[in-house]
């Protein structure tokens, strides 16, 4: 029997609201009420058969209270810790965040977030961010790093940690999102995919308690079958595939469900239908029971102290599965999905113990008890240097990830100034320590360059690059005059004295540096840049003919001063880690030819991003209902370019847009490949499921070839894009249907009138829809469009092809 025929029964009746548009929205349809517990399958060991036969071998030696101390976490030196079992010489697992930095790490680096990683539009660069990344985090001894993100995906500008992932597009998302795990576990570390899934905001992420003492639930993202798959599950299928070790269930409820205990969603979809073979770990205090959440799909309970929330497992588990709530099948499940991954990628040998200093740092933010009741091993020397030469490769992808979105009159690159003034709080030094936690009260505070976001995905930095320190020694401060003023408040007075002191005056040219601040635990207010950053501008342009602004953001950031013809350059270089005033004076004196290109779409105003809001807080904040937090996607799949395209609508600079210091073509010749012969049939033909679902979707069914030229005079890399414009299919009849979407992209080095070709290959599920009712992948009848160009709105050449 294929997974498929076990599946489709049990989702068919979640998501029968599948069809229902904004129009026609019925929140009952996603209800689960009725709906039957979907079975958790047992792994197989597919891909890692021999790790899967020593997992087997090593839990048959286990007590009972062993296997569940085995998926429960416990206190100890690390973010999160599985106890170790001495007798069998297993000396547990160390599970530190995050995405960017080894959180509780001394001596290690803070690398480009996943937002600036998405700007490179490059699969090479991200790799190398996973793998040194992985590195860092192996020789501190921590086996599991808890990152990449792809959940949230982005749905809403305004969402808090939209910038620890990569982009609002899931096929851009997808590639880095695998580029980076692939890098991660190619020394040996296991990658944790998170959140899955539908963690769309940070405004009641967890359930709080109003003033009569009534629990209101986590806010519930109501998401319909055919947008689940075709964006949310998009990049973490992609991840199933590549080899994921684990995949972190989220906080948010998914159709009235909490995500850590959804069978739907973690047993129909990631388990069946995906067929992940590795072990679905709860987001810390995202553990909401104890043998339901277990028999929905959850392998593991993370911190599993009363550190966030009660203590579910544990002993509890114990007399679960003594009483038989939990089956004693499903536990040694748990326990050989936990521990194929740790024997696939040889942890059990010469792996470097925990770095004695993580014991102190956790207990600084965590309050660890200063004894343990388990016995870690403790490497014979603390604060073990682990950066070696990445600061170069985190200057190189900060440089990557800055995006050049005005450059009148080649104001840059800069041709020798002589006379440099640098505005903006976010230009200097930082002033208030050295991490961006907000759990230490560490926050949004008014001077110092932004560099990472807040929260558990930033980093604890053992030094920082600030812009005005890389200027001054780019700029020879000695010959040249560079002068500064980094107090907002001071820029923006009316006739401002410390305006008027710069002399002589005006600069040859003035850099602001503006920021735009985003944390974990709660989203963004404004998308306008913090601490009266337009006015800022504003106020520099009105003195100064050749204005260049540079922001440090989350993501997207409107800007109304954008066509102020004294702000000559515009650049976007997000938050680029510890190298950051290196990766800025790289590309601003030409160094570097930028070559980023946006992973979002910018609009004239916030209002303009009002198809998917954060559901209001201050609306419900003494609500008494315990269900009265429900994020309705209405939207379905329009979401960033596809909605401003599918509406017509002028936006101020465009998804994948991105200038150079060159000029970029694309010849008008486009070639279509057919890679199948014969008729090709609507569905993939029924296969035995593997990690990323039917094998047949991966199967690549057409190639689409064009040429990208160097028109300029100076080498940079360009990144053509393929998006296909697919027919509406009858999963699709009553919804949105996007009017493009991407396909392939390729970063390409080109010298100065260089010619490449460039090839972008499109498997099944590339040129399919999803069928809500065959609960398949579907190709749409009727011809698909294929444009390829510069950005979202640049194509240079297009051609047609019909599948059948």
């Amino acid at each position: 029997m294929s997974a498929f025929s076990l599946k489709a029964p049990a989702l068919l009746f979640l998501f029968t609201g599948a069809s229902a548009t904004s129009s026609s929205w019925d929140r009952s349809l996603f209800s689960p009420t009725g709906s039957p517990e979907v079975p958790s399958p047992d792994a197989r060991g597919l891909g890692w058969k021999q790790a899967f036969q020593h997992a087997d071998e090593f839990i048959s030696q286990l007590t009972l209270e062993e296997k569940v101390g085995l998926v429960s976490g416990t206190e100890g030196p690390c973010v999160g810790n599985i106890a170790p079992i001495d007798r069998l010489n297993f000396t547990g697992i160390c599970i530190q965040n995050g995405p960017l930095a080894l959180e509780q790490g001394t001596y290690s680096s803070v690398f480009p977030a996943g937002i600036t990683i998405a700007a490179t539009w490059d699969k090479d660069i991200a790799f190398k961010h996973g793998h040194n990344l992985g590195s860092e985090f192996r020789e501190k001894g921590s086996q599991v790093v808890l990152g990449p993100v792809a959940g949230p995906l982005g749905r809403s500008p305004f969402g808090g940690r939209n910038w620890e992932g990569f982009s609002p597009d899931p096929y851009l998302t997808g590639d880095l999102f695998t580029s980076t795990i692939e890098g991660i576990q190619s020394v040996g570390v296991q990658a944790c995919a998170k959140h899955f899934i539908g963690n769309e905001q940070e405004t009641q992420r967890q359930p709080s308690t109003n003033d009569d003492g009534t629990t209101i639930e986590s806010v519930s993202s109501n998401i319909d079958d055919r947008t689940l798959h075709e964006l949310y599950l998009w990049p973490f299928q992609q991840a199933v595939k590549a080899g994921v070790a684990s995949v972190m269930c989220s906080y948010n409820r998914i159709n009235q469900t909490y995500g850590c205990q959804n069978s739907q969603t973690l047993n129909g979809i990631l388990k069946t239908e995906l067929g992940f073979q590795g072990y679905v770990m709860a987001d810390w205090g995202a553990t909401h029971s104890g043998s339901r959440a277990v028999n929905a799909g959850e392998d593991m309970d993370m911190p599993g102290t009363d550190q966030l929330s009660p203590v579910y497992w544990h002993q509890s588990l114990v007399e679960a599965v003594k009483n038989g709530s939990v089956p004693s099948s499903r536990l040694d499940d748990m326990c050989r999905r936990v521990m194929t991954p740790f024997f696939h990628l040889k942890q059990d040998k010469n792996f470097p113990a925990i770095d004695p200093s993580e014991k102190d740092l956790n207990a600084l933010l965590f309050s660890s008890p200063e004894e343990y009741r388990y016995n870690y091993t403790f490497g014979s020397q603390a604060n073990v240097d682990v950066r070696k030469n990445h600061g170069k490769a985190i200057r190189e992808a900060g440089a990557a990830g800055v995006v050049l979105l005005k450059n009148n009159n080649s104001t840059l690159p800069l041709k020798s100034p002589r006379r440099i003034g640098v505005f903006g709080n976010d230009a200097g030094d930082l002033t208030n320590g050295m991490s961006y936690f907000t759990f230490n009260g560490i926050q949004n505070y008014e001077y110092g360059v932004l560099a990472t976001g807040g929260g558990s995905g930033s980093g604890l930095f053992t030094y920082i690059v600030s812009p005005l320190e890389a200027i001054k020694q780019k700029a020879d401060f000695k010959k040249n005059l560079v002068q500064y003023v980094l107090n907002n408040s001071a820029i923006i007075e009316p006739d401002s004295p410390y305006l008027a002191a710069l002399q002589p005056s005006p600069p040859d040219v003035c850099l602001v540096f503006l920021k735009s601040w985003a944390t974990e635990s709660m989203d963004r207010e404004s998308l306008h840049s913090d601490w009266n950053g337009d006015t800022v501008v504003e106020s520099i342009a009105a003195m100064c003919p050749n204005t260049v602004v540079i922001t440090h953001s989350n993501g997207v950031n409107v800007m109304p001063w954008a066509d102020n013809p004294n702000v000559t350059a515009i650049l976007a270089a997000h938050l680029p880690g510890q190298e950051v005033g290196n990766s800025i004076v790289d590309v601003l004196w030409g160094d570097v030819n930028p070559s980023g290109h946006l992973p979002y779409t910018i609009a004239h105003s916030e209002e303009s991003y009002s198809f998917a809001p954060i559901t209001n807080s201050t609306a419900l904040e003494n609500t008494k209902d315990p269900k009265a937090w429900q994020s309705d996607f209405k939207e379905e799949v329009l979401i960033d370019y596809r909605h401003f395209d599918y509406y017509n609508k002028n936006v101020a600079y465009e998804f994948g847009f991105g200038l150079s210091y060159t000029t970029f073509s694309i010849n008008e010749k486009i070639a279509v490949h057919q890679k199948f012969t014969g008729r090709l049939p609507q569905s993939p033909p029924n296969a035995t499921i593997i990690p990323g679902g039917n094998p047949h979707l991966w199967e690549t069914l057409y190639e689409i070839s064009a040429t990208v030229v160097n028109e300029g005079q100076v080498a940079g890399f360009a990144v053509p894009q393929l998006y296909l414009s697919l027919p509406r299919g009858s999963s699709n009849e009553h919804g949105f249907v996007a009017k493009r979407v991407l396909r392939g992209f390729e970063k390409v080095h080109l010298n100065p009138g260089e010619s490449k070709d460039v090839a972008f290959k499109l498997t099944r599920r590339d040129i399919s829809n999803w069928d809500t009712a065959k609960q398949q992948w579907i190709v749409p009848k009727g011809k698909i469009r294929a444009h390829v160009g510069l950005s979202s709105r640049d194509f240079h050449c297009s051609a047609t092809f019909t599948p059948y």
